[in-house]
């Protein structure tokens, strides 16, 4: 192109990009890649940069975390919520290591769990030279406001744009530095609020900039309509202050950690019989005092938590039981969620700190 837009955003880049622990000379390591996109997903990358040593320590290859137990992959994910990630992050481990071999293509990428669209062509793109754009939220708005189209954010009219305009930086500058350099551009300058034009490498192609309405770009995401739901739950503490916890192993939301038994309330059942139904099918059928409700928000999902307490004496339940076991809720080694700590407060454990768990969005 004639004014040089794709060598300008990486010259941009290379002068100023954020010094980051995946970050290093192209090809890069194709584990490095899909570790470090799937945990900068829906978190900030200073965060993710954070987490990114010790996990690669504890799992410092394919084999090793497709190995792994995945209480021990949801347990390094502490802190960074959203922990559908780790588990997905897992069983695409465990499909390239059953293949033998990683695929090169977005397109087969794609094929393995775990991998949507954007991770595969992340990984393609930064490990194997793959000319497939990966497009975030980042690029996106970037692509919006260069070309002042007026699409919601995750549409897929701005999907479709977000590539065409990549693939046309990307003709001019082959590199896959480009694409990250892209990427870079939308976390640091072209933000979703008070965007620093200024200090843009494509300022003088971007007709939002020019219009002086960048904010106006792109259209806000469509808004998921909210689900509400109630739950019960029951909280068995014996004189030790330890508190029986189970795995959850089914259903859609908080699979893999360990929580309180607990059950999602019908229409038309009352809070307290479930309750005691709760307790019986643990093996602890024992007088229960209603606590405080708890509120908690997963994804699109707010739940009112109606727990019930009740002292399970010094018996000990069948430690052979899979799944179930004694723990110090305040324990940040057990891999949980911030519904813990706040069923901790509202039943008399005050002393549980919730900033020791991941924040809500599991």
């Amino acid at each position: 192109m004639a004014d040089r837009s794709g060598e300008r955003l990486i010259e941009w880049f290379r002068r100023g990009r954020r010094e980051l622990p995946w970050r290093g000379p192209f090809p890069r390591d194709p584990y490095s890649v899909l570790v470090s996109e799937v945990m900068a997903q829906q978190t900030q990358a200073q965060r993710a940069a954070a987490a990114y040593p010790e996990f690669m320590r504890r799992f410092p290859s394919l084999a090793v975390l497709a190995a792994a137990d995945i209480g021990d992959v949801l347990h390094a994910f502490a802190g960074l919520g959203y922990y559908r990630r780790a588990r997905l992050l897992h069983q695409a481990a465990g499909a390239i290591a059953a293949r033998g071999a990683w695929p090169t293509t977005a397109g087969e990428l794609a094929l393995l769990p775990g991998f949507g669209p954007y991770t595969a062509a992340a990984v393609a793109a930064l490990a194997f030279g793959g000319d497939e754009p990966p497009v975030d939220g980042n690029v996106a708005r970037v692509t919006a406001r260069v070309l002042a189209r007026a699409l919601p954010l995750g549409s897929p009219e701005l999907l479709r744009a977000g590539r065409a305009f990549a693939r046309e930086l990307h003709a001019e500058a082959p590199t896959p530095e480009l694409f990250e350099a892209l990427m870079e551009l939308g976390a640091t300058v072209c933000a979703p609020a008070s965007p620093r034009c200024g200090a843009c490498p494509l300022l003088a192609r971007c007709a939002a900039a020019a219009a002086g309405t960048a904010e106006a770009f792109p259209l806000p995401r469509a808004r998921r309509s909210r689900e509400r739901r109630r739950w019960v739950a029951v909280w068995l503490e014996r004189p030790d202050r330890t508190v029986l916890l189970h795995r959850v192993d089914e259903g859609p939301l908080l699979l893999g950690l360990w929580l309180p038994p607990f059950a999602e309330l019908a229409d038309g059942e009352e809070p307290v019989a479930t309750a005691h139904s709760l307790a019986r099918a643990a093996g602890w059928p024992v007088p229960l005092a209603p606590a405080p409700a708890v509120r908690h928000a997963i994804t699109h999902r707010d739940i009112l938590v109606l727990p019930f307490a009740g002292s399970a004496g010094r018996a000990r339940i069948s430690e052979e039981r899979e799944g179930w076991s004694w723990q110090d809720p305040g324990n940040p080694s057990v891999p949980s969620s911030t519904m813990l700590a706040k069923l901790a407060v509202a039943c008399g454990q005050a002393c549980i700190e919730p900033s020791l768990f991941p924040s809500a969005k599991e």
